[in-house]
């Protein structure tokens, strides 16, 4: 047997079976695509030191180190944990041209990036804390 990388091995659940893992909300953020209200999540103004994971399958996704508060009501983050954690698309939904940013392994909607971050990197994810639980 050989070693596997858990972090390479994709997540593929059907709907039903995610409708019976995660909360209604979770449900419908992660695998419908929606939105929490603004400044209504658990991490918006958390600060702890440690790692952001998808809430769906444990991914790493962001280090605390690369959050800030963007001031818009959801999580923002500069960068990802390690290339290839998060997944692009393009969502020309609500009549806007936006960047949807999704797990590569399971592929939940986390929320979107926008290129107008204060960093170094340029870019702001803008994370549902739903999506997302912590690691200290």
């Amino acid at each position: 047997m050989t070693d596997v990388d858990s972090s390479e091995v994709p997540v593929q659940l059907t709907d039903k079976q995610w409708q019976q893992r995660l909360s209604p909300e979770a449900y419908h953020i992660c695998r419908e695509k929606g939105t929490e209200a603004p400044f209504s999540g658990l991490y918006d103004q958390h600060f702890a030191q440690g790692t952001y994971v998808c809430h769906c399958c444990g991914l790493d996704l962001f280090a605390s180190t690369s959050k800030f508060n963007a001031g818009c009501g959801w999580p923002s983050f500069d960068a990802e944990v390690a290339l290839g954690q998060i997944n692009q698309h393009s969502d020309y939904s609500h009549g806007m041209v936006r960047t949807e940013v999704t797990c590569s392994r399971c592929d939940a909607h986390l929320g979107h990036v926008f290129d107008d971050g204060p960093t170094a990197t340029g870019l702001r994810y803008c994370i549902n804390s739903v999506a997302l639980d912590f690691k200290a």
